[in-house]
């Protein structure tokens, strides 16, 4: 019987994670109210929004992740700066002349010192994917995170300056955010509402938008799970571009089948993230390609981007 009991509460705690079909929950991490946002169908009868999200990051000489741990200690290490070099240089405008030649949106998560710091790498790759969402992502993503233990009045102030300087940099005020290095607080969501943010990609338990009512303003959330996600799976579960595309392909034709199975069901929508580490080498952009191409075909997925998804459940600029 107690573990019968222990079951019912865990499941109980699960339930109040993402909100229900109309329901309004406790949100399990902030605390604040979470409102269901159901949507019947997205543009044209669709019933699967997927944004593939590009992180275009800054991370600076000696931080950022490693290819080869076992050869962080040299001075220079230059086999894991060349990983991230070549991410910058290479991948970054491959991923763009993809998503270009085969006319896919795109949403792209970006530092605010990545255009200050690669100005000509940030020219060529926003020339490809004009039209992309733009989605702060903080300063950067080892030497300037958010001031986690500041308090809210720091958080905000960061948050300013990361949508002044990308603002500056690319003529966008961003409205969407993603907290550098996935790492926000309970202070966060609060943070960026206030400071104009309409949405977030922190949230990461969901199939489904959500509103978060926090003190300073409406949220919504466009679920971004960890699971799809090519860096994690590339660099600590040794998944190739070629396991991605496998889990890729299941995991949004899984989500079709079952809107297909049960079409009163909510549409469903998911951001996934994509890194130039591994998603933008040949071998990588190869997988992908597949990837784009076996999607376009399903039926009920729409390729979109982030604003898109905004636009299309009524929250407007």
């Amino acid at each position: 019987m107690p573990k019968l009991s222990r079951l019912v509460a865990l499941l109980g705690l699960l339930l109040l994670g993402a909100p229900a079909s109309g329901q309004t929950v406790t949100d399990w991490i902030t605390g604040a109210p979470r409102e269901a946002m159901p949507i019947g169908q997205w543009p044209g009868g669709k019933k699967v929004a997927v944004c593939f999200v590009l992180y275009v990051e800054f991370w600076g000489k000696g931080h950022g992740p490693n290819f080869r741990s076992d050869m962080t200690d040299r001075h220079p290490d230059i086999v894991d700066e060349a990983f991230r070099q070549y991410a910058i240089e290479w991948g970054v405008p491959r991923v763009g002349r993809l998503f270009r030649e085969l006319d896919v949106p795109l949403s792209v998560a970006l530092n605010a010192e990545f255009p200050e710091k690669h100005p000509d790498v940030w020219k060529s790759f926003r020339a490809s994917v004009p039209a992309a969402s733009i989605v702060a992502h903080g300063v950067n993503n080892s030497t300037e995170m958010l001031p986690l233990d500041k308090g809210i009045e720091a958080q905000k102030a960061y948050i300013r300056n990361t949508l002044d300087r990308i603002e500056k940099s690319t003529g966008v005020r961003s409205r969407g955010w993603s907290s550098p290095s996935v790492y926000p607080n309970l202070d966060t969501f609060p943070a960026t509402a206030a400071e104009g943010i309409r949405y977030t990609l922190d949230g990461m338990d969901s199939d489904v938008l959500s509103r978060l009512q926090t003190p300073g303003g409406p949220l919504v959330m466009i679920p971004y799970p960890p699971q799809p996600v090519d860096m994690g799976q590339y660099l600590s579960r040794l998944k190739e571009p070629v396991d991605l595309e496998r889990q890729w392909i299941d995991y949004v034709g899984e989500l079709a089948r079952e809107a297909a199975a049960d079409p009163g069901r909510p549409a469903t929508v998911v951001a996934i993230g994509v890194h130039p580490f591994v998603m933008g080498t040949p071998s990588g952009a190869a997988s992908f390609r597949r990837v784009l191409e076996a999607l376009k075909k399903q039926p009920l997925v729409w390729l979109t981007n982030t604003e898109a998804v905004m636009a299309a459940a009524g929250q407007k600029p």
